[in-house]
């Protein structure tokens, strides 16, 4: 991923702190949020709301910040949310540098249709990976087309961006295809009444011959 003008961000500095503060602060239509990193000290800021809340739809954005003036990134590293609400309470905010390498963990999509009467599951809803800091994919594909049951794809077997190096274990399974539990227990009913038909068959034929 690449920084783009919409990922600018004026950060507001805050010095006072506490639960009152923070939502005086959000029914201002802010957002608490801590910069740290680097071996900086935490910096406590105000975000943008409706900017923000928008930006870090996307897994791991990075955010272009101005802090009185002074310009740095910084990755979206943890999104706190009010669990009944989903209301962003705060945002923690990891200080990143262009063409540095960090750690994160993307999302796994599954793309195309497996072999009839299959499906895909999806074991590892993300992978971690190590990439630059300013091009985060934003997600990683992983391709079922045709694939048949029984089939496994594991971590080492995905196809990633360029510049990207695979951190979770090689051997972690991401996808397997198999027939669904519903489709067997159809098909041994179905087996099952076709061998009772069968049963009931011979028993017809056998008490005629005996006649």
């Amino acid at each position: 991923m690449s920084t783009e003008t919409d990922t600018k961000v004026v950060a507001e500095r805050r010095e006072n702190f506490g639960k009152g503060y923070a939502r005086r602060l959000r029914a201002a239509g802010n957002i608490p949020a801590v910069i740290y990193g680097h071996g900086t000290e935490p910096v406590h800021v105000s975000l943008p709301g409706h900017q923000v809340s928008l930006l870090i739809r996307r897994a791991n954005a990075v955010l272009e910040l101005s802090v009185d003036g002074a310009e740095q990134l910084a990755l979206v590293k943890d999104v706190q949310k009010d669990p009944v609400h989903q209301i962003i309470e705060h945002i923690d905010l990891l200080v990143v540098k262009k063409g540095e390498k960090i750690q994160v963990d993307v999302p796994v999509v599954v793309v195309g249709e497996p072999f009839s009467g299959t499906i895909a599951n999806l074991d590892s809803a993300t992978v971690a990976l190590e990439v630059e800091a300013t091009h985060i994919p934003q997600n990683v594909e992983v391709d079922v087309e045709g694939l048949e049951d029984g089939t496994h794809i594991t971590a080492a077997e995905l196809k990633l961006p360029k510049g990207a190096a695979l951190v979770t274990e090689p051997e972690t399974l991401i996808v397997a295809i198999s027939v669904p539990a519903a489709t067997i227990a159809e098909a041994d009913e179905i087996e099952a009444a076709d061998e009772a038909v069968a049963e009931e068959q011979a028993e017809e034929s056998s008490e005629e011959a005996a006649e």
